[in-house]
């Protein structure tokens, strides 16, 4: 099945993070999260386990306050049992009822198999694994595509080439630091698959720049990473254009992806992404970029291969 996407989908995984129900902050992640409903852009993205469960309340609050329609926008994951790491059909059906119990929906657009590390390839496809319940889940009409969600290249290569899913999700693997998923995601729209680019900004990194403590894939970058990035940042300046508008175009001007997910968790970050992607950013600097050579990418898929 083909999705309709807008370039931008607009993620949630640190919305209502650490709220609590009928608190100050809780209302003001509520705000955020009618901004992210009503805006122009096709998606909203969350996860069963985001926030511990809370940005899917948060946009269940948001919803009932809007109208049941803006639960159309939105798209999750099921995700593992938190306490025992189960990941089976069974499991996949329950993470399905209490994120539709949260949303207050009956039904989604698209749910992702997510982060599937506590199970192996061969379980999670095998007639009762999580893959099963999804299937299940299409079938029944309660979703209308299936997709899968993670990281690992060589990983997600192999849930690509079952030709299962109808879409693919991956994160800090398509940006001006690795382009590992590049393979994938190609193979991916061969089949027809809707594809996802997640993390653009590779967890913060091209958008703080090469300062000490950046992250990249959620860990502090290397020295000859910053380095690398620190040449970036200067052929950003000589253009007057920002380090993250050009990471944001990296992956939008792509033709291997759809729709580009950044995380949306405060008042305005939606507003903000909107002005990166209306930056106007010359050829010249993409020529620039490409003068600097690959990045030593920090990313080691190696032990999923």
């Amino acid at each position: 099945m083909s999705l309709t996407v807008t370039p931008l989908t607009l993620g949630t995984s640190g919305l209502g993070r650490g709220t609590e129900p009928g608190s100050p902050e809780e209302e003001q992640a509520i705000v955020t999260a009618i901004d992210l409903l009503t805006s122009h852009h096709g998606f909203v993205d969350t996860s069963n386990n985001y926030a511990g469960g809370r940005s899917e309340a948060v946009l269940g609050l948001a919803i009932a306050r809007i109208g049941a329609a803006a639960g159309e926008k939105v798209i999750s994951k099921v995700d593992c049992d938190p306490d025992t790491g189960t990941f089976d059909r069974d499991r996949v059906l329950r993470s399905f009822d209490e994120t539709a119990a949260r949303l207050g929906v009956e039904r989604l657009p698209l749910l992702h198999l997510h982060d599937p590390y506590t199970v192996t390839f061969d379980e999670a496809m095998a007639p009762q694994g999580a893959v099963a319940g999804l299937i299940e889940l299409r079938e029944s009409g309660r979703v209308d595509a299936i997709g899968v969600a993670a990281a690992p290249v060589p990983l997600m290569a192999r849930y690509v080439g079952t030709g299962v899913f109808d879409a693919v999700l991956i994160h800090n693997r398509f940006t001006l630091v690795d382009q590992s998923a590049a393979p994938v995601f190609a193979d991916a729209q061969e089949r027809g698959m809707t594809v996802f680019n997640a993390a653009p900004f590779g967890s913060g990194l091209l958008v703080t720049g090469a300062r000490d403590g950046a992250l990249y894939d959620y860990r502090p970058a290397p020295a000859d990473l910053l380095a690398w990035v620190g040449r970036l940042e200067d052929v950003c300046a000589a253009h007057s254009v920002p380090l993250a508008a050009v990471a944001l175009q990296y992956s939008l001007r792509s033709p291997l992806v759809d729709s580009t997910v950044v995380g949306v968790a405060r008042p305005g970050r939606r507003a903000q992404s909107d002005e990166l992607v209306e930056t106007l950013i010359p050829d010249a600097l993409w020529a620039e970029v490409d003068a600097l050579g690959s990045a030593p990418s920090p990313v080691d898929d190696s032990r999923y291969a």
